[in-house]
């Protein structure tokens, strides 16, 4: 699946059949509202999730199902049932038959794996989800990565891939932003640099966030609301 930006698009699409408003954020709607059921090979994710708070943060050990929830929730994995909502636009609800495609969700997903685009530079990995000349320039400042416009991914360590691919899913103007393990390739420095400008970033423009870690700190860091997976659960952290 190379080139998962693709699969999204950029953000901004009307609304859809059976959801509110052209623009899908009624203003009595909870930022995010889960209810799944998702089958894992050692037994069943449930998530009973909801939120007025901007940004959510879901921690917990490896192999507990926190990327397969991001890839429910970017509609990429479709083996879970139940309801996902976003700011009121249902994108799931198999009672009810309905599915929004992934590419009509406006979604940026950073997977553990980045997938930058091997043949093309830096700029232009960040500017193929969107954005204009000065957005570019603004985000590659805030992630330090304005001085590997020139570059190619594989002239650069997982760490400047890491931040370009963040750069890019917030230059695609998302409605929802998901990140898996986004600073797992920094040094704590350079980490707490990027969360700090990161929770900025999406307070200011009012980005919807749901990050995954197995690094509580990183949950900490970024998010209102935190969550600890264990066991096929989730449970809200105060």
């Amino acid at each position: 699946m190379a080139g998962n930006e693709t699969l999204f698009g950029p953000a901004g699409h009307g609304g859809l059949p059976g959801n509110p408003g052209p623009r899908g954020e009624p203003s009595a709607a909870p930022i995010l509202e889960l209810a799944l059921s998702i089958p894992l090979a050692g037994g069943e994710l449930r998530v009973d999730l909801l939120t007025d708070s901007l940004s959510v943060a879901i921690f917990g050990p490896s192999g507990g199902g926190k990327s397969t929830l991001l890839r429910t929730l970017a509609g990429v994995e479709r083996r879970g049932s139940g309801v996902v909502r976003v700011r009121g636009r249902t994108w799931l609800d198999t009672r009810g038959s309905v599915f929004v495609a992934p590419w009509e969700r406006g979604v940026g997903w950073v997977p553990q794996d980045y997938l930058l685009f091997p043949h093309l530079r830096v700029q232009e990995n960040l500017g193929y989800g969107g954005g204009t000349a000065e957005e570019i320039g603004e985000v590659a400042e805030l992630l330090m990565v304005e001085d590997l416009f020139d570059r190619r991914p594989r002239r650069l360590s997982g760490g400047e891939q890491q931040r370009v691919a963040l750069g890019r899913a917030l230059l695609a103007h998302p409605k929802l932003l998901l990140l898996d393990e986004p600073f797992s390739a920094l040094d704590r420095p350079l980490r707490n640099r990027v969360a700090a400008a990161l929770r900025g970033y999406i307070r200011d423009k009012e980005i919807p966030l749901v990050l995954v870690s197995h690094d509580e700190a990183d949950a900490v860091a970024v998010a209102q609301e935190h969550w600890l997976l264990s066991s096929g659960r989730l449970e809200r952290v105060e």
